[in-house]
């Protein structure tokens, strides 16, 4: 798994390219590309196809037949912004990583449950940051974390420097692949 996993929306999709060449610039070769717009699986379709260098995968799939749709446009992994049975299921079929979004104890049992060692920690600054994931970590010491929602350059190497943080999520990459992709 790479340290850093972007999180992109892609509104058009004619963006795709631009976007996913603007991470590679930065030697960033992860995206998750949110289920958030109409045009998200041919998205993931088209970085996927034209990105065979980067591993392409899903973000903000909230039921099983998002993941579905992910998985058949060439998702390689799936994150949601919480837990769905449906879709641990459904990546457990495939063999794919899904990474639900996990705060509580209850849903780290339940994600243990389910075969799944790592979580999006999500959003990290609302629930507690690097203080809570410490404190998480003490009772669930096979977890993983990965940090999403209120981290930046501010606070990046701290979360980095926790051995139970997996990567950073964020969408902060992609606006400074963006700048510098563009200065060129």
């Amino acid at each position: 798994m790479e340290k850093y996993i972007p999180v992109v929306v892609i509104k058009e999709l004619s963006e795709t390219d631009r976007i996913m060449n603007a991470l590679k610039n930065v030697g960033i070769h992860c995206a998750e590309i949110t289920f958030r717009t109409a045009c998200a699986a041919e998205a993931i379709a088209l970085a996927a196809k034209n990105h065979p260098d980067m591993s392409i995968g899903a973000g903000t799939v909230i039921n099983a037949d998002q993941c579905r749709q992910a998985l058949e446009a060439g998702a390689e992994f799936i994150v949601s912004p919480g837990l769905s049975v449906g879709v641990a299921k459904v990546c457990q079929e495939a063999n794919i990583p899904y990474y639900p979004g996990c705060v509580t104890p209850t849903e780290i049992m339940q994600a243990l449950e389910l075969g799944i060692t790592t979580v999006k920690f999500f959003p990290a600054n609302i629930y507690g940051g690097l203080k809570a994931l410490k404190a998480l970590s003490a009772p669930f010491p096979q977890i993983k974390f990965i940090p999403t929602g209120g981290v930046d350059r501010g606070n990046i190497d701290e979360f980095l420097a926790f051995e139970k943080v997996a990567a950073i999520g964020g969408s902060f990459f992609v606006k400074e692949a963006l700048e510098k992709w563009e200065e060129k």
